[in-house]
């Protein structure tokens, strides 16, 4: 399962993925946890301190890597070089899986131990003043599209992806890679602007989007954040002791969060799993496609000097493996 969790800034959205994270863990389900965040957050709020979050290899610096490695032996695709964000997997291509060993993995991805288990940690990396003036942050979650574009995982796999704020994602086609979009959101005006407009952008796409409403103090919240929703509104959390602990360092074992917290988690969790019964492998692969074209048409063949049109596989559909060896279905 592939979730995103989004919001404003300062919602809680790093916060609740990490949770959410915890809790996978706590339920031994394998997990790939990706910071994509400007704000590279996610480590530490798993208990990384500054010096081994600061350690953490960075998405972008390895996207040759990742390029070469997906690529594979796939005939449409000439070189690395001209792979977009966007290319999309064809015959040859090599694919991701949750719980596997990889170059990739071994490039990007950290062990990190948890209470009750260890997870997959990988970030973009952060924004750097050598940045300034000459990139924008969406090419730093390009490596994320990519992967998550050749990435097959079963409804007892977890990839949790902890997304920029606000309404950024919209800049590519990202946004659609999920079974599950969490929408962070505070009782406040400001808390439910982003999800009017995930929920606009969202609405042609098929996007599975629920709203946690967090921060809540009371049934005035809860009627607020309904009252703006409707029946989006998944679940709502409160003040945590125990967060509070995690965010000055000094979290107990993760089985001590609040009864009515974990709780939450698990409501989580069955939305994300129900979701599996929608999962529709062809549209998944439609929508990659399309977003690929458009970014070619826009950047991508003037970039590369390529008509990366050609690298669309007509009779390649992504989908989970029907034997140990292939995990394309035909079309």
């Amino acid at each position: 399962m592939k979730i995103a969790f989004v919001g404003k800034g300062g919602s809680g959205k790093t916060t609740l993925s990490s949770l959410f994270i915890r809790h996978l863990a706590a339920n031994e389900a394998p997990v790939v946890a990706v910071d994509a965040d400007i704000n590279q957050h996610l480590g530490a709020a798993l208990g990384l301190d500054e010096a081994e979050a600061a350690a953490l290899p960075a998405m972008g610096a390895h996207l040759p890597l990742i390029k070469e490695y997906l690529r594979g032996s796939n005939p449409r695709i000439a070189s690395a070089a001209t792979m977009i964000k966007t290319t999309p997997p064809g015959e040859g291509s090599q694919l991701l899986r949750v719980d596997e060993d990889n170059p990739v993995y071994d490039a990007c991805a950290r062990t990190v131990r948890l209470d009750d288990g260890d997870i997959r940690l990988m970030a973009t990396g952060p924004f750097t003043e050598s940045d300034l003036g000459v990139s924008c942050y969406h090419s730093k979650v390009g490596a994320v599209e990519l992967c998550l574009n050749h990435l097959v995982d079963g409804p007892d796999e977890y990839v949790v992806v902890d997304m920029t704020a606000g309404s950024d994602s919209f800049a590519s086609g990202m946004f659609t890679r999920f079974d599950m979009t969490f929408l962070v959101a505070e009782p406040t005006r400001k808390g439910v602007s982003v999800y009017r407009q995930y929920k606009e952008y969202a609405r042609d796409f098929g996007v599975a989007l629920k709203v946690i409403g967090n921060k809540v103090q009371g049934q005035d919240d809860v009627d607020f954040l309904r009252d703006e929703v409707g029946d989006d509104l998944l679940v709502t959390l409160g003040h945590s002791e125990w967060v509070r602990a995690m965010e000055k360092g000094r979290p107990s074992h993760f089985e001590l969060l609040e009864v009515d917290n974990r709780m939450s988690l698990q409501v989580l969790q069955n939305a994300a799993e129900d979701s599996y019964e929608n999962r529709d492998w062809e549209r998944y692969t439609r929508q990659m496609v399309h977003f690929h074209l458009k970014n070619a048409e826009s950047w991508g063949n003037a970039k590369t000097g390529a008509d990366l049109a050609a690298q669309v596989d007509p009779a390649f559909v992504l989908g989970e493996p029907m034997s140990g060896v292939s995990a394309a279905q035909p079309a």
